[in-house]
């Protein structure tokens, strides 16, 4: 995807510090996962970016896999988890063919960040939740995070602003242009780079499109999928939360 692969050396820049984002972060979802499916402990992120809720859980003491479908960021993925000396299995990998790539027998699967959104269509989010089902261990979980589009406003030329980043002496400012069409709509992400010792300017410009699906219909998705106790978590974590369990044997 080129909207992730140009904006993977920047992504970090959408939290205001990422590192203190990853702990919060490990912690939320810890407690959401041990409150669900008490004892999981393995775990299988199907759009990893470049890392945010892998390094988050491993910290957490989690056995973690990624895959994501920007070999860039899956790039940077790697080298941070170098970095931060956790070892972590990367993958280039597209959410609707789980199964293939990771095969079954996961205590848990998790796609945060507004990852689902990306898929256009009904048939592609019920493609992509069947293959969560069959990744998992019966009685495995399912955690997702999505925007909460009922509570957007539908237009054009719709500002979404990130705030600014003042990083190795350059301040970065982020926003974000939505333009609806129905129920998808397209985004125009800016990244403004501003060298303070030069005065440069240098801009960075990321499109992508998305489908704004009410959490409401992402539930019975999950549901027609084969997911069992799905629900709605809200306050536990930076986004609306989504999860669903697999049947158990007998």
């Amino acid at each position: 995807m080129n909207f992730y692969d140009d904006l993977a050396p920047l992504y970090h820049l959408i939290y205001p510090n990422w590192s203190e984002s990853i702990q919060r972060q490990g912690e939320q979802l810890d407690a959401i996962i041990q409150a669900e499916w008490p004892g999981r402990r393995t775990m299988l992120d199907v759009s990893c970016g470049i890392g945010t809720q892998v390094f988050a859980l491993a910290n957490h003491g989690y056995t973690v896999a990624g895959s994501d479908l920007s070999v860039r960021e899956i790039e940077r993925a790697r080298r941070e988890a170098q970095l931060r000396k956790v070892n972590i299995e990367f993958t280039v990998a597209d959410m609707r063919e789980a199964r293939a790539v990771h095969g079954t027998g996961h205590d848990l699967v998790i796609s945060c960040d507004n990852s689902v959104p990306h898929l256009l269509s009904d048939d592609d989010l019920l493609l992509a939740f069947q293959q969560f089902v069959s990744c998992l261990h019966p009685g495995g979980g399912c955690v997702i995070s999505v925007r909460d589009y009922d509570q957007e406003a539908r237009g054009t030329n719709l500002v979404k602003h990130y705030g600014a980043r003042v990083e190795d002496g350059k301040r970065y400012v982020l926003f974000q242009v939505w333009d609806f069409d129905g129920d998808h709509y397209d985004l125009s992400f800016f990244v403004v780079e501003d060298e303070l010792s030069t005065g440069q300017v240098k801009t960075h410009k990321m499109r992508s499109r998305y489908y704004a699906v009410s959490t409401a219909r992402l539930c019975e998705l999950m549901r027609e999928a084969g997911f069992q106790n799905v629900k709605r978590l809200d306050g536990v974590f930076y986004q609306p939360v989504l999860v669903g369990t697999k049947p158990a044997i007998g």
